[in-house]
């Protein structure tokens, strides 16, 4: 445990103690929020950004460790464990290093080392190695029916040679260094027929770069198109400097007689080309797809948290737009608690084009209902929608309708959804998408929350990740969002309360069945009812539910249960109630917080509570406003370059941001042109949801692209900063080839590839070994 605790501690550069005490709450089953929220004594302040990682990262370690003991018991029990190489074990600081390290002691009992030393060549291979004598001759009186002649035993003795050779963990590990300052990922199209169907990748058709400076973004698009068989890759890089490390390390020149020298250097350039090069790509290219996969999954994390966290409408009733043409326009009316008031379709496009019964229709809806708001989605035909509304408030300005566009990303999902299903039994499919638009409006976190992550479509290549690492991530995201907002148990859905601390869906849906059957919940205590719901589940999660105008007022706050107590006190001090100091800040000024300080309750709780008081239940999130779209620019080929237009962020990636600006196709803001000094990350600038000011920099009416900048007109070049590439995300556009020259190959590297050409034929013949690793057999010189 000390050495876990101290790792931990050193990556979260925090004290030993914080990460003991995290550890043991964790382990008690306590969850992230509720440590973060209400443990702050315990931790001595970690925030909840800490204790996430460090929960990710302890399960991680955990592993590692456990491995780590796997790995040293087999070394032992082979007796091949010696100090250097335990050093090295446990020096591994990932699960993929602790592998490579251990590989080549991996018990194979079908390899073809492991037949040859079956065999009994075992003795015949030393002799090589410390006599000088000809191959040939060392053989002299072996026979096995296995290895009928010499050429056969000459090939098996080499394979126990590369196989010993590939313990050499310190020469595996200086090879591995030196080809990847040289390694470059090409990619090719996979075949002729391959071009059409694949044209989204004609980019990477025959694209080349080095593997060290390959953008995560590219990688995955490159990956997405291998895994579609449109692509080849390949890694490729410098034999020169890693065979002349490996003649060296056994001093293979000095060697006698010529032919045991010929015969060793032939079994050197099998070691490297045949088994150590092809583990050293794999392990390149993996290290590289896990850390663009962990930058992917970051990425998808940080936009989906902000948009879980955009601005709620708040309770007003909407009208939801579901836009369509052929099979309608599906209306829905919402009320401020969320529930379906009416719903209805019309057509106002082609085939039927009835715009005025269209008009006729909403115009009835919203002012039957005293609708407030409409939320459109911004699918197909969202803006001929739009103007057909725009075209019904115009005629009745009484209403006093406030329209915005709100994504629908998901929400078909939800509608064929069983939640959807149970929720909205009564009504069709696609009028349950209505619904949802307008939920998300009036509270994107309560709805989304219904929708699976990975289905809401603010990713960077979420498809090409590790899905249950996304999914685990994104999971914690929901849950930080949702406890941080708190929810309203009176009318909270199962949906929501399962991400609540201390919840799962079971007990959630306990809750909503109890409630049901019971009405409403008048205290937090009254939740101790519900089957299931322990104390420890209502210590978790009380804090972060909320009871509206219950008969305790403290119940509507974040102000936790156990904390009532030092309320009383203070009140009791300030001569007031409960009731009365809820929301006043002249009085809650006054205290002084070390005066209530105990052996229960430490400052930074007694803080915590006061900030509650005075501004019980406060939503993070921030104010609502709505982009306002130019109503004359619906398409992409109405843009011109120049013009300046308002937006929404819907997406950020690491080289960008992709903004709406109500023409059907989002416009990419280059991480170049975010703003007027130099951005090294897209996320410190902008996020999903936010309103912008745009500039329409180039348009591409053909391939329907829209490059956008937020820098103002005129500004100068930003310095240290390449100029824009054109790749694009995946999710929302097909992948664009990066602009600039690629560097003429030097003399060396011409005279290099001439010889690799050379030496094709050998390294087909022994492209046949497969992938195996190596260790000292031979003695250096060093």
């Amino acid at each position: 445990m000390t050495d876990l605790v101290q790792q931990l501690a050193s990556e979260l550069a925090v004290r030993p103690n914080q990460v003991e005490a995290a550890i043991r709450l964790i382990d008690e089953g306590a969850s992230v929020p509720f440590i973060a929220r209400y443990r702050k004594e315990v931790t001595q302040g970690l925030d909840d950004t800490q204790l996430r990682q460090l929960d990710t990262r302890l399960a991680y370690l955990r592993d590692l460790y456990e491995r780590r003991e796997k790995v040293i018991q087999s070394l032992q029990e082979q007796n091949k464990l010696n100090d250097d190489l335990l050093a090295r074990v446990n020096a591994a600081e990932t699960k993929n290093a602790l592998e490579e390290i251990y590989a080549p002691y991996r018990p194979k009992r079908t390899s073809k080392s492991f037949k040859a030393k079956e065999a009994g060549l075992v003795p015949i291979a030393e002799k090589i190695i410390s006599e000088q004598i000809d191959p040939t001759e060392a053989l002299a009186g072996f026979s096995h029916e296995d290895y009928p002649d010499v050429e056969s035993q000459l090939d098996a003795i080499q394979h126990i040679l590369i196989d010993d050779w590939a313990q050499n963990i310190p020469l595996t590990t200086e090879l591995k260094a030196t080809f990847a300052k040289t390694a470059v990922l090409k990619s090719t199209v996979a075949s002729e027929e391959k071009k059409e169907v694949g044209k989204k990748f004609r980019d990477y058709f025959e694209f080349s770069e080095g593997l060290n400076k390959l953008p995560s973004h590219r990688l995955l698009a490159m990956l997405r198109g291998r895994q579609e068989n449109v692509l080849g890759l390949k890694v490729d890089g410098e034999d020169d400097a890693p065979l002349a490390r490996i003649e060296t390390e056994y001093n293979l020149d000095q060697i006698q007689p010529q032919t045991r020298q010929d015969f060793l250097k032939q079994t050197a350039k099998l070691f490297w080309l045949g088994k150590v090069r092809p583990q050293i790509e794999h392990s390149l290219l993996t290290e590289k797809r896990l850390a663009a996969e962990a930058e992917a999954m970051q990425v998808f994390a940080e936009n989906l948290r902000h948009l879980l966290l955009s601005a709620p409408a708040g309770s007003r009733t909407t009208l939801g737009v579901d836009p369509g043409i052929r099979t309608g326009v599906k209306l829905a009316v919402v009320s401020e608690a969320g529930d379906v008031l009416a719903h209805s379709t019309i057509y106002p496009f082609a085939p039927k084009e009835d715009k005025e019964g269209s008009i006729a229709e909403l115009a009835r809806l919203c002012r039957e209902y005293n609708v407030e708001l409409i939320a459109i989605g911004n699918g197909t035909a969202s803006r001929e929608t739009e103007a057909v509304v725009a075209e019904m408030m115009a005629a009745n300005t009484d209403l006093k309708l406030t329209r915005v566009t709100v994504s629908e990303a998901g929400a078909s999902v939800y509608s064929a959804s069983e939640l959807a299903a149970a929720e909205l039994p009564e009504l069709d499919v696609s009028i349950r998408g209505a619904v949802s638009i307008a939920r998300r409006l009036q509270d994107p976190l309560a709805e989304l929350v219904k929708i699976d992550p990975k289905s809401i479509g603010v990713g960077q290549y979420q498809h090409d990740v590790n899905q249950t690492g996304l999914a685990k991530t994104l999971d914690a995201v929901v849950e930080d969002c949702v406890n941080a907002v708190g929810v309203d148990v009176n009318t909270a859905s199962p949906a929501i309360l399962a991400y609540i601390a201390g919840l799962n869906k079971a007990i959630a849906q306990q809750i909503v069945e109890y409630r049901k059957e019971h009405g409403r919940f008048d205290t937090r205590q009254a939740l101790k009812n519900v089957p299931r719901l322990g104390e420890r589940t209502f210590e978790q999660a009380a804090g972060f539910l909320r009871i509206q105008n219950g008969s305790e007022p403290l119940d509507a706050s974040a102000v936790h249960p156990e904390s009532y107590g030092l309320v009383e006190k203070i009140v009791a001090a300030k001569a007031t109630t409960v009731k009365d100091i809820i929301g006043n800040t002249e009085i809650i000024r006054q205290v002084k917080a070390e005066e209530f300080v105990d052996d229960k309750f430490g400052l930074p709780t007694i803080q915590d509570v006061l900030a509650e008081l005075e501004k019980p239940g406060r939503d993070p999130r921030p104010e609502f406003r709505t982009a306002k779209f130019r109503e004359d620019i619906t398409e992409v080929a109405q843009l011109t370059e120049g013009m300046q237009l308002e937006g929404v962020v819907t997406n950020v990636t690491n080289f960008g941001a992709f903004v709406d600006i109500g023409v059907h196709q989002d416009g990419l803001v280059h991480i170049s042109e975010l703003a007027n000094e130099f951005v090294s990350d897209p996320h410190k600038v902008v996020k999903p949801g936010q309103i912008v000011q745009v500039r329409v920099m180039q348009v591409d009416v053909e391939r329907n692209r829209v490059n956008l900048s937020m820098r103002a007109e005129g500004a100068a070049p930003v310095k240290a900063q390449r100029p824009p590439r054109r790749e694009q995300n995946n999710e929302q556009r097909s992948e664009r080839k990066p602009q600039g020259k690629r560097p003429q190959p030097r003399k060396d590297q011409v005279e290099r590839s001439q010889r690799s050409k050379q030496e094709k034929p050998q390294e087909q013949k022994i492209g046949g070994f497969g992938a195996l690793l190596l260790q000292a057999g031979i003695k250096g010189s060093k």
